[in-house]
């Protein structure tokens, strides 16, 4: 199904009453996905064309070969009453949650040790002990200015958070199949990227993963793709790596909403872990901007009518951004100095998206989590 879907380039969607509807989510073949009730997903299930009204045309024909609408199969209010009393009763929810605490015999088959802390084995491919503490200092720094940054990603209007850390299924070709490949894990063992989100070697090599995501870096290519140190096309997670070596921060320019969608705390976890110090967008998504500031990714908008279109940004610029050291007010307008790969620069205004005091307070601490730690450390 996958090669025919490739080789005859179909645009293959799903109908489906869950929420499960960003691209690639249900299969990375999919790329578009519309929510229904679950009557209508039978529907089109049985009919296996979006082309057709199913308003008006027929689902299919019965063993006698009649035309059958939805107006045959759907259930009356009574069928779904009687159902509903039949099946949601009273004994079924003792007999499934008697022993709810109990597990099944392969949870109860798990090793377990009396030590009070987890002891993070290296050999899990599940759960790993994230960096997020490594050289962490008993005071808070102090906000600095972004200097001589390179371009991670250039990005358009509507980037999900699903864009940024996809939670479906991954190839072995990804860098997160790479991972899992070295490690002895085989391919019909890979799982998800959400089932793995406790494991931040697999999630930062899944963030702006999405195989629908585009970078506008590159002419036409879909999936976590970027322009390297040497301006080679290589996958985002293999890049920043490269930039993290260097010791080169990094940026992400992107449109109007970026962050919609589902408030995924690895959207903002992965762009941290990558070594991105600032997203410049058009807007944000109120929740995402806010994991951002808890990572310690400062957020900014632009300002002017200015946007990555109207500046001929091709993520070939190095992007210097001041006045965020001292006196930083929530909200402040600050410059941002682009140096076009020609050796022309241009000096825009740009809006620092932390909002309140206590959004300082936790840039300056380097996020949320080492805000919590040092406070709680201090009470202790």
């Amino acid at each position: 199904i996958s090669k025919c879907i490739a080789d005859s380039d179909l645009i293959a969607v799903s109908v489906l009453s869950g929420n499960r509807n960003f691209e690639g989510r249900i299969s990375p073949d999919v790329r578009a996905n519309y929510l229904a009730s679950p009557p209508l997903v039978v529907a089109y299930a049985l009919v296996g064309d979006m082309n057709v009204d199913i308003t008006t045309e027929p689902l299919g024909q019965d063993k006698d070969g009649n035309d059958v609408f939805l107006k045959d199969i759907w259930p009356s209010q009574s069928e779904i009453a009687d159902l509903v009393k039949k099946t949601v009763t009273r004994d079924a929810f003792q007999s499934k949650y008697a022993d709810v605490f109990k597990g099944d015999e392969k949870w109860r088959g798990v090793e377990t040790t009396d030590s009070l802390t987890y002891d993070w084995p290296s050999s899990s491919t599940y759960v790993q002990n994230p960096p997020y503490f490594q050289d962490m200092g008993p005071e808070p720094g102090t906000i600095s200015d972004v200097k001589d940054a390179r371009v991670l990603a250039l990005l358009g209007d509507m980037v999900t958070t699903d864009h940024i850390s996809p939670a479906g299924s991954f190839k072995e070709s990804t860098p997160a199949g790479q991972y899992l490949v070295d490690r002895q894990v085989p391919v019909r063992e890979f799982n998800s990227y959400g089932s793995r989100r406790g494991n931040h070697q697999v999630m930062m090599r899944g963030t702006f993963a999405n195989i629908r995501i585009r970078n506008e870096m590159l002419d036409g290519v879909e999936g976590g793709y970027t322009k390297g140190p040497d301006g080679e096309e290589m996958p985002i997670y293999d890049a920043a790596m490269a930039y993290q070596k260097q010791g080169t921060p990094l940026v992400i320019f992107a449109g109007e909403q970026y962050g919609a969608g589902s408030s995924r705390d690895w959207a903002a976890k992965g762009t941290a872990l990558l070594g991105v110090k600032a997203v410049i967008a058009e807007n944000f998504e109120r929740i995402h901007r806010s994991n951002l500031v808890g990572m310690g990714v400062i957020p900014f908008e632009f300002t002017g009518g200015d946007s990555r279109k109207s500046l001929d940004l091709t993520g070939d610029e190095t992007v210097s951004i001041t006045g965020l050291e001292g006196d930083l007010k929530p909200g402040a307008i600050v410059p941002c100095t682009i140096a076009y790969a020609d050796g022309s620069t241009k000096e825009i205004e740009i809006k620092c998206r932390i909002d309140t005091a206590i959004e300082k307070e936790y840039i300056e601490h380097g996020g949320v989590l080492h805000y919590v730690l040092r406070n709680l450390a201090k009470a202790a």
